[in-house]
């Protein structure tokens, strides 16, 4: 008997501020109703997922991505969403669990959480938050997320917190407890953290080899198994750049000239100023950037499936500045084109 594989595809967003004809930024107000359009798109051409990450910045405005969730769980019905990523560090573990519970309660069954540490330290100034504390903050935090997700009345203590909680109650409680995903760039520390913990793990990948990624799928099973967790529960989900037009050729540029333009404006608002990168023609080829036709964009996730056994990926398409209407053609043939191919590849 065929054996259907439970595999899900998907799109993120940090938001995606339009620019003006000088080049200037609109409405940082516009990108956040852009994103939840998108998110009603999504839903309609029938992709599995849309996450929300969180960056503080004027071209990637989306600062609180579980308030995204909570509205974008009142604007739909089937599809499932989640945070990716709540940067946890310089997050409040308590009301980030609240608010997610929130939208859990709205839309059952639909809502996941991934936190990780964050691609920069800009929150920790806006938080008022000691930088060295970095690992610190987000390893209790992330230990006392995971319990509360566990019992509706709280004894805990931890590293980042003055007091501990004595029987504290927190609501609302969803019916099914939430998936928390530990997300993580690649550190080692992380992939063996998340085994331990016995969590799913998501990777958010920028560049590199599938083949590269395949080996900490390696490392996280075998460091799974190692720590006692049963092997069919381990679970990976892949956060990736790209973007789908009607031929490669076509979504390689429109890819290339908006990515262009990300890392040279959007990394400066970071305090890291890059120049045009190099070298990114040989990810859209066969590595890690997933710019192309349907075609080819689908024969490429089954490819990345078959080393590395994920579960999601998802695709992070609107940089740059991108028109609204380009990133939205882009979700329309995920779903129509892309979806139905690898499905039926990984079914077959």
């Amino acid at each position: 008997m065929e054996k259907k594989v439970n595999f899900e595809l998907g799109v993120y967003s940090f938001g995606n501020t339009p620019r003006n004809k000088d080049g200037s930024y609109a409405s940082t107000a516009q990108a956040v109703r852009d994103a939840l359009e998108a998110v009603k798109l999504a839903e309609e051409v029938g992709l599995d997922y849309f996450g929300f990450g969180e960056h503080h910045t004027n071209s990637m405005p989306i600062s609180s991505p579980a308030s995204m969730v909570v509205a974008a769980a009142a604007l739909t019905n089937k599809i499932k969403l989640g945070t990716t990523v709540s940067v946890l560090s310089t997050e409040e573990p308590i009301r980030l669990y609240q608010q997610l519970s929130t939208a859990a309660s709205i839309a059952p069954g639909r809502i996941d959480i991934v936190a990780g540490r964050g691609s920069s330290e800009i929150t920790f100034s806006i938080f008022d938050l000691d930088q060295n504390n970095y690992d610190l903050l987000f390893n209790s935090k992330f230990e006392l997320l995971l319990q509360l997700n566990k019992d509706e009345n709280i004894s805990w203590s931890g590293k980042h917190r003055k007091k501990g909680l004595v029987n504290t109650l927190i609501v609302p409680r969803p019916e099914q407890p939430l998936k928390i995903w530990l997300g993580t760039g690649g550190s080692p520390n992380s992939v063996y953290r998340a085994a331990e913990l016995g969590v799913p793990m998501f990777l958010g990948i920028l560049g590199g080899s599938p083949e590269k990624w395949a080996n900490y799928g390696t490392a996280y099973r075998d460091a799974w198994t190692k720590a006692g967790h049963s092997p069919n529960q381990a679970d990976i989900g892949v956060a990736v750049h790209g973007f789908v037009a009607e031929n490669d050729q076509e979504a390689k540029k429109i890819y290339l000239e908006n990515e262009a333009q990300m890392f040279m404006t959007g990394s400066a608002e970071i305090g890291r100023p890059m120049s045009k990168p190099v070298g990114r023609e040989a990810d859209l080829e066969k590595g890690m950037v997933f710019a192309g036709s349907p075609e080819n964009v689908a024969e490429r996730i089954v490819n990345l499936h078959k080393l590395l056994g994920h579960s999601r990926q998802i695709l992070q398409m609107d940089v740059g500045g991108m028109p609204q209407k380009t990133f939205l053609k882009s979700i329309e043939l995920l779903g129509t084109k892309v979806l139905p191919i690898v499905r039926k590849e990984l079914n077959h």
